[in-house]
């Protein structure tokens, strides 16, 4: 592992499916933005409830990337 210098960005990831979904969705599309993501960060995970049932994973994240030279 080379020596990096990292910036951080904190996402948002959301899923009716999973928690894992969630996380895959919001680094799918932080990649069409964001270049050289290296690492990410679970900081809170949610959960929406209706009735008796989980409907829907929020993933509170960080994404750290490298810098470009």
């Amino acid at each position: 592992m080379q020596d990096h210098v990292y910036k951080t960005t904190e996402i948002v990831g959301t899923s009716g499916k999973s928690i894992e979904d969630a996380v895959q969705k919001a680094v799918g599309r932080a990649a069409k933005t964001v270049r050289n993501m290296r690492w990410v960060e679970i900081k809170e995970v949610r959960g929406h409830i209706e009735g008796s049932a989980v409907t829907q994973w929020q993933v509170i994240m960080k994404i750290s990337f490298t810098l470009d030279d």
